[in-house]
């Protein structure tokens, strides 16, 4: 498809790559740097620029982007001027890209130190929202109690991957596509501390203990190690295959604190990763194991030094997991998008696999306990349903029919309920609610009709149950957890993720962490 756009936009008369390059770098390069590796403005490069179509990018160009710092250049530009950039940003690079440790340290500002710890509310810390507004690109901390919003500050353009809280909640740690992660101390509504970790980024994870972020990229090829106190650059780990060198993109990167470890979800080769960040990590039991035989004993060979790596080969290329309580288990989404596979991280090898058509999307699953079982549900990017698997025996239990595709799933310990959006499908605004006693739907709500719905976090103590409208003239709607009756609007500019502090610093089985 990319090839094709390319091909449609060099066909438009006049139009020449080295006429754009010299556009590019009288009008870009400032904001976008010289190479488009990006600076106050994101990277223009094909594998940044996925969800803004070119058409949608000429009028960008023409017309600048509200609350950003992108202005309009209609004006100094002609409409064939306008389209050669378009077609020159959507050329992918003709050199690799790199974003090594020297320039990672040279975009490292520190930028608040010695901030009193006391928080600067009356409100309870740990019952904080986390509000992600992607409309203009905001934050707004939420008071769960009063349900009102106390502060509101600046984030950078398109957060990705949701934020991650240190041990204590009081400090949280952001990542943008373009690769920008940034330290909030939300005692005092500071900007602590920013870096670009990569250039393209999918997500990061907060060690356990609190002292590390691992950060995980499509561009370049990397997971970055960071200082947690104030996001100094430790180490770039290259992802690459032993062998043949072949290199991946990393799909997520995820914390397992029981384990000390991080695990790391690869695109392009069939490997699980396992990343020891402390002295108490899980100890490797097994040797490499790609088969569903025992394993002969043999320990893993595991790098020297900081952050070593382990690998787990796989029988498929894995993405989107889900791990189970203890974090001894994990649940990939293969990459055909109708199974998944059940990886033992204490043994290291696959265990099972699972029937699971239609894209599941397992990071949004929840974990809960029936008549002594342990239940993962999920709902399928592709398909209008529910899967629910017993976790002991690893098998599907049960399904159910939705009024179309979901993206989360979410629910509390403190509620029977577990509440689904019908967001990727034609009926994008309504919200199930699941009995988790018997795994049947028993109601639908219908928020904002006609507008896209999505998204539930729980209080703290699970009496609020906060939904997202995602619209740029949007709202949280908030409802009673124990009636389903609607308790309060706020207006938010495009809300997308809301993150209670409480909840995801204790690893609520009822969101994802």
């Amino acid at each position: 498809m990319m090839k094709f756009i390319l091909t449609w936009l060099c066909l438009i008369p006049g139009l020449a790559f080295a006429d754009a390059a010299t556009i590019y770098l009288q009008h870009c390069a400032s904001c976008h740097h010289p190479e488009r590796l990006g600076g106050t403005g994101p990277a223009l490069f094909p594998e940044n620029l996925g969800r803004l179509k070119p058409e949608q990018a000429q009028v960008t160009i023409a017309q600048g982007r509200p609350a950003s710092q992108m202005p309009p250049f209609q004006e100094k530009l002609t409409a064939e001027e306008i389209r050669s950039l378009v077609s020159y940003i959507y050329q992918p690079s003709d050199k690799p890209i790199q974003w090594d440790i020297d320039q990672i340290r040279s975009s490292h500002q520190v930028l608040a130190r010695d901030l009193p710890a006391k928080p600067r509310f009356d409100a309870d810390p740990l019952n904080l929202f986390v509000v992600v507004e992607t409309g203009d690109h905001h934050i707004s901390l939420l008071d769960g109690d009063k349900l009102e919003v106390i502060q509101r500050f600046p984030t950078r353009f398109a957060l990705h991957g949701g934020p991650k809280f240190s041990p204590d909640g009081r400090f949280v740690t952001t990542a943008s596509r373009d690769g920008w992660i940034s330290l909030y101390d939300l005692y005092n509504f500071a900007l602590v501390a920013e870096v670009r970790a990569g250039i393209n980024t999918r997500n990061l994870a907060v060690s356990g203990d609190g002292k590390t972020v691992m950060v995980a990229n499509y561009l370049p090829h990397t997971l970055v190690a960071l200082d947690a106190r104030d996001l100094t650059p430790l180490k770039v780990i290259p992802v690459s295959d032993e062998k043949s060198g072949k290199s991946s993109r990393v799909s997520a990167v995820y914390s397992a604190p029981p384990r000390h470890t991080f695990v790391a979800a690869l695109k392009d080769l069939p490997e699980v990763w396992e990343i020891p960040y402390n002295d108490q990590a899980a100890p490797v039991i097994t040797g490499m194991v790609h088969d569903y035989q025992p394993a002969s004993g043999e320990a893993l060979p595991v790098a020297k030094g900081p952050f070593p790596v382990r690998r787990i080969l796989v029988e498929d290329y894995l993405d989107d997991f889900f791990f189970d309580g203890t974090y001894s288990y994990l649940v990939g989404a293969s990459r055909d998008g109708g199974s998944a596979r059940v990886v033992n991280l204490d043994v290291r090898r696959t265990i099972g696999k699972l029937d699971l058509p239609g894209m599941p999307h397992l990071a949004s699953g929840i974990l809960w306990e029936k008549d002594g079982v342990p239940i993962l549900a999920t709902p399928h990017l592709k398909e209008a349903m529910i899967s629910f698997i017993d976790m002991k025996k690893w098998q599907i239990i049960k399904r159910i029919a939705t009024e179309g595709p979901g993206f989360f799933m979410r629910s509390h310990e403190n509620t029977p309920y577990a509440w689904v959006d019908t967001s990727m499908g034609g009926k994008k605004d309504r919200i199930h609610i699941v009995d988790k006693r018997t795994l049947e739907i028993v109601k639908t709500l219908q928020p904002a009709p006609g507008r896209q719905t999505a998204h539930v976090e729980f209080s703290r103590d699970g009496k609020y149950a906060l939904l997202s409208v995602s619209e740029m003239d949007g709202e949280l709607v908030i409802y009673d957890a124990a009636t389903l009756e609607e308790v309060k609007r706020l207006p938010m500019k495009k809300p997308s993720g809301k993150y209670n502090v409480f909840n995801k610093i204790n690893r609520s089985s009822g969101t994802s962490h």
